[in-house]
């Protein structure tokens, strides 16, 4: 079976993208590549000068792309309010959402509103900003939304009643795996509650494998890794590209690299871990954000 490149991407002309962190590494080659197909991409980045840069230089490999900076900074969920209002009140619908910042073990550290950097970033921000924009979703045909895990999800593990580390004592990777096994978690949930509401949005995710990008910066061992086994960032963008595109995507189809232990390599779907299919511990999380986040249920009427 043929390698899925960017190559095999169908045309995204008349369709609007949001791709957060957009502004570097796998977020902003995945922008790049849906601007050169034709879609309007907007970048969900917190630096307005580092969103206008890679603005630029997507425009000068892609001249034909249309593309805009969303304030938005995931670690203040004021800012994720503001950034789905500014969405709704610009755009009818939404076709396709890359939920792609992240931190990766930084220093402890907490969000805005008070909890666990990690957490608080790579889940509760996401979590906050599609279903705020979920109308927009809803109201596309067929929208996608992907949410970018890692292979650090295998040993993630959710304790609710220590989530922000307060009680263990802050452990980097430990919050690290609980934040990308949050991403699955949700989607899980998500995909259900979709399902149930006959709503057309695809709820589906990606993991890029082992590549170099600036998210290992507080990570040594990572940044020191051999160049043979870490991809470069257009490569490790490939899973979420595919995920948002390919015609074939179902709910809870989950993308990472073909090669050994999904390190590197082409995009192909992969199995969804088995911590990440727990529903009873999927709703828990998916209760507890609501709080975290003082959100009403949108698809409440969708639950059981």
């Amino acid at each position: 079976m043929a390698r899925w490149t960017a190559d095999a991407m169908a045309d995204q002309a008349g369709r609007l993208a949001l791709v957060t962190g957009a502004n570097t590494g796998i977020g902003y080659e995945a922008a790049l590549q849906l601007a050169r197909k034709g879609a309007q991409v907007l970048l969900g980045c917190r630096d307005e000068q580092r969103a206008k840069q890679a603005i630029e230089r997507i425009q000068a490999e892609a001249p034909s792309g249309s593309v805009e900076w969303l304030p938005l900074d995931l670690a203040d969920l004021a800012s994720v309010a503001a950034a789905a209002a500014q969405l709704r009140a610009a755009h009818q619908q939404l076709d396709l959402l890359i939920c792609n910042a992240g931190v990766m073990v930084p220093p402890a550290g907490r969000t805005v509103d008070g909890f666990e950097l990690q957490f608080g970033i790579n889940h509760l921000g996401h979590f906050a900003l599609v279903l705020q924009v979920l109308p927009l979703l809803q109201a596309a045909t067929a929208a996608r939304v992907v949410a970018v895990s890692s292979g650090a999800a295998l040993f993630g593990r959710m304790v609710f009643d220590d989530l922000n580390f307060e009680r263990r004592g802050y452990q980097p990777w430990a919050a690290y795996g609980q934040s990308k096994l949050a991403n699955l978690l949700f989607i899980e949930a998500l995909a259900r509650r979709l399902k149930r509401a006959g709503s057309s949005v695809v709820a589906c995710a990606a993991h890029p494998g082992v590549t170099a990008t600036e998210l290992q910066r507080h990570s040594p061992n990572m940044q020191n890794m051999p160049a043979w086994l870490a991809m470069p960032a257009p490569q490790g963008a490939l899973p979420s590209l595919r995920a948002a595109t390919d015609p074939a995507v179902e709910p809870l189809d989950y993308f990472g690299p073909d090669g050994l232990l999904q390190m590197r390599g082409y995009p192909k779907r992969v199995p969804w871990p088995s911590g990440a299919k727990q529903q009873a511990i999927a709703d828990q999380l998916w209760e507890q954000s609501l709080r975290s986040c003082d959100l009403a249920d949108p698809l409440v009427m969708a639950t059981p």
